[in-house]
């Protein structure tokens, strides 16, 4: 231990702490809105932990002290383990598999007992991000070359395979997040165009119906052939590669409606994505259309779109001002599905309304600007990548929640940071930014 963590605390910067336990201390607020009622005897449920919001204050008590530990750590620890952690991370996301325990159809939970259960996918953000910056500042990994920027790919996405396998979509999407540090550190501008354009294809896939899609792709392919048939008469792979290409486009019409929609994502989840390009999901699946055909026999088709149409009258409800703190009629009413979890920023716009909506991204937008003001004055590649994979997990988590709630996203089950009960998320982001402290204790130290 050296003299700087002799005191706990002492040199921290204090602006994240603030803005860490502002935002907090907003979600214990917001959940509370949310679960209590008038004739709740308060002092039985809270001591009780029978209600999530004095679940969500032990989390907090548990966070807190998990956070002093860790500015008591040498920074050197978390370089030195970072591989060993990310391998620990990936065998607890395996192991869900075996005895994981399947809450709201995902499988992607490890229950410890006592009404409380562990998220491994959760903790490996804090892991994928150690692991990450533990491979990007190794004196021996030149990115400039492709072999690195596969590596550093790889180690961003296999948690994502893993997270879309146990069918949490969401979290998935979240390490998408890593291209962003990568962006930063010199991953060529060749990626982004060519994700830019997989994801161009993805929605025109979904949009098109698949005899016009095939024949725009056709028309394309033409069209590409006429400008460049005096380099494919010198040399006719290239338009083996035209023909390749048009063949992988085709392709991917057919794993987005076949395996995307009727494989990956669950039912609810794809009438999400179609209605917002107002298209409705019908299953090419044979046992998914068996119970769907039975289910508008039956007049039980479920309206998969209910959370937003509540989560859009819960926030428009708060006007300008807001109804004021309990007085939410559509919070008081239990309207919004999941609302303590995904959908914590309705309780907030409806009691606070427009401009304690505002105030609450505020502070998330000066405390992305402080992270990243810390990321750039580290000495260590290790502290810098690491504290721009916070900033980037923190951005894509508060920017996808908040679309969602206002139904600019698909709902895909996404949290908002340092809000949203859950004691899996709340330790998580705790991990993550102090982690981030204690490393900025150390900045003039170089890490490896």
């Amino acid at each position: 231990m050296n003299k700087q963590t002799e005191i706990i605390g002492k040199g921290t910067d204090q602006q994240v702490v603030i803005f860490y336990y502002l935002l907090v201390s907003i979600g214990l607020i917001a959940i509370f809105s949310v679960e209590y009622r008038f004739d709740d005897p308060f002092w039985e449920t809270l001591i009780g932990l029978k209600k999530n919001y004095s679940k969500q204050l032990l989390y907090l008590l548990i966070s807190t002290v998990f956070a002093a530990v860790i500015l008591l750590i040498d920074s050197k620890f978390f370089a030195a383990s970072a591989n060993l952690l990310y391998f620990l991370g990936m065998v607890l996301m395996l192991l869900t598999f075996v005895i994981g325990k399947d809450i709201s159809g995902s499988r992607s939970w490890i229950v410890l007992g006592g009404g409380f259960n562990l998220q491994p996918a959760e903790l490996c953000k804090v892991f994928t991000s150690l692991a990450l910056a533990k491979y990007m500042s190794r004196q021996d990994t030149d990115f400039t070359k492709t072999r690195s920027h596969v590596i550093a790919i790889a180690l961003a996405l296999f948690p994502a395979l893993l997270s879309i396998a146990q069918k949490e979509t969401g979290l998935a999407l979240v390490y998408f997040s890593f291209f962003l540090v990568l962006f930063r550190e010199g991953l060529p501008a060749n990626y982004l165009i060519t994700g830019f354009s997989v994801a161009v294809l993805f929605v025109t896939s979904i949009v098109m119906p698949l005899q016009y899609y095939n024949i725009l792709i056709g028309i394309v392919a033409l069209i590409i052939v006429y400008f460049r048939w005096r380099s494919i008469r010198k040399k006719y792979t290239r338009l083996l590669g035209i023909l390749l290409l048009a063949g992988f486009c085709i392709g991917i019409k057919y794993f987005v409606d076949y395996i995307v929609f009727d494989k990956i994502l669950k039912p609810y989840q794809s009438e999400r994505v179609l209605s917002m390009f107002g298209k409705s999901y019908v299953p090419k699946d044979e046992a998914r259309l068996a119970l769907f055909q039975k289910e508008q026999a039956e007049g039980k088709k479920r309206d998969y779109s209910y959370n937003v149409k509540q989560s859009k009258i819960a926030i428009g409800s708060g006007g300008l001002l807001g109804k004021g703190f309990l007085k939410g009629v559509t919070t008081q009413g239990d309207f919004v599905p999941e609302q303590h979890t995904d959908f914590i920023f309705t309780a907030v716009a409806e009691s606070f309304g427009f401009w304690g909506s505002t105030l609450l991204i505020l502070l998330y937008f000066f405390l992305l600007l402080r992270i990243i003001r810390i990321g750039e004055r580290q000495r260590s590649t290790f502290s810098r990548v690491y504290a721009y994979s916070v900033a980037s997990i923190l951005f894509f988590h508060v920017f996808i929640n908040i679309y969602m709630t206002i139904g600019l996203m698909p709902v895909i089950g996404i949290t908002l940071p340092l809000l949203s009960y859950g004691g899996s998320s709340l330790l998580t982001f705790t991990t993550l930014i102090f982690i981030l402290l204690r490393l900025d204790l150390d900045r003039q130290t170089v890490l490896r």
